[in-house]
């Protein structure tokens, strides 16, 4: 097979979250644990860094990935979704996994995979835990898919856990309280080792402060000891409390012997974007009139993104908006400007929410708009309507900034 032919195999295995949702979700890791003894358990060949949360985990995980190597440092970083390229989930120092080495990891292990059938999601977390054992990286950063306790990620044993925040998403998955998630989350503290809390909730406090206690591990609440924030690429208004997060966690690699100066870890905030190739992040595609994009997708992002688009100046806001059948619109739709120009659109994957169902759901809560039948077709309308003076924000799921990256 070649890269294009592998890449459509991993996708038609076993139902894949990104495109089916619940019935994707396995509550077991044993698959996971098959899979890392067939490849010789490459997760105890490298030091890593394991980032669990609901909001900010992705932006957490390049930043520290960008700071660490301004440092030096050989940097493996495992990220999920990809926006266009199957292999920017897995980096080295920055740059994609080789087309070459998904291939023949793929080759060579489609047998064990096919007999134990492997999800898409287990699968590529192997291939990652693989990839960056026999690149000899000298330190991965991993970020969790979904939840933690019984995430694919959760076989290793890091040298810091950091768990950014906890909001009410994947509710079907994780439970429906704030404390029922946080549970999940915790699930990644591990006996000794380091665990970095991004924000302080009095129901979720306790949970962590337990676990950690129960792991004998040493617990820090970022916001609560970081007092100053250091300026990065990343601009979004969010990005406040994963720079607090990422600092205090620098402050832990740097209390168990990892080299850093302050002039790196300056330089690595700044050069993320440039380090580790992030995108989809407040991320400005265009000018005149201005177009902004960004991943947030559940109450908890997108009360920030609409906190900064108000203090952004224009004549008109247009907003593209699409999200996933699973979506809780009910605690969205209320965030969101009443005054804008809507061009409503269904992303391309099976979970896409048809355009016309969201027009009427938004409808109901008297915001009107107009539907397309795909998120190209809703941003060129957008883009003609749009004069030089508006704005155009594209968001509601990162499936739709996907398609106009």
């Amino acid at each position: 097979m070649n890269y294009q032919d592998t890449i459509d195999w991993m996708f038609q295995q076993l139902p894949m979250y990104q495109n089916k949702g619940k019935s994707a979700f396995k509550k077991d890791l044993s698959n996971t644990y098959k899979l890392s003894l067939q490849l010789g358990n490459p997760q105890n060949k490298f030091r890593s860094i394991h980032v669990a949360g609901t909001n900010g985990k992705g932006s957490t995980s390049h930043m520290l990935a960008s700071i660490l190597q301004e440092a030096g440092y050989k940097v493996g970083l495992y990220t999920s979704p990809h926006l266009r390229d199957f292999r920017e989930r897995i980096r080295i120092s920055g740059k994609k996994i080789s087309k070459q080495f998904v291939i023949d990891f793929i080759r060579r292990n489609k047998e064990f995979l096919e007999a134990n059938k492997l999800s898409f999601f287990e699968m590529t977390v192997g291939m990652a835990l693989d990839y960056f054992a026999k690149q000899e990286v000298d330190i991965a950063v991993i970020e969790v898919g979904l939840g933690g306790r019984l995430d694919s990620t959760n076989i290793i044993t890091p040298e810091l856990s950091v768990i950014t925040n906890i909001g009410l998403d994947h509710t079907a998955f994780l439970g429906n309280t704030l404390k029922k998630i946080a549970i999940e989350k915790a699930g990644i503290i591990k006996e000794e080792v380091p665990v970095v809390i991004g924000e302080t909730h009095h129901e979720t406090k306790a949970v962590f402060q337990e676990f950690a206690k129960n792991k004998n591990a040493k617990i820090y609440f970022a916001d609560q000891l970081i007092q100053k924030v250091l300026d990065s690429d990343l601009k979004g208004a969010y990005q406040y409390h994963n720079i607090k997060t990422v600092l205090q966690s620098i402050d832990v690699l740097i209390e168990n012997d990892y080299k850093i100066s302050s002039s790196q870890l300056k330089k690595g905030l700044l050069n993320v974007y440039k380090n580790t190739g992030l995108q989809g992040r407040w991320q400005v595609l265009g000018v005149n009139p201005k177009i902004i994009c960004d991943t947030a997708h559940n109450k908890e992002g997108l009360t920030y993104i609409i906190q900064q688009l108000q203090t952004e100046v224009f004549d008109k806001l247009h907003i593209v908006f699409g999200v996933v059948n699973d979506k809780n619109l009910e605690s969205i739709i209320p965030l969101l400007p009443k005054t804008a120009d809507y061009y409503f659109c269904s992303p391309n994957v099976q979970r896409g929410m048809d355009s016309k169902k969201l027009k009427q759901i938004f409808k109901n809560y008297n915001i009107e708009g107009e539907s397309f039948s795909s998120v190209e077709n809703a941003f060129n309308k957008a883009k003609l309507n749009a004069q030089k003076g508006d704005l155009i924000y594209v968001g509601g799921s990162t499936f739709v900034v996907a398609e106009i990256i």
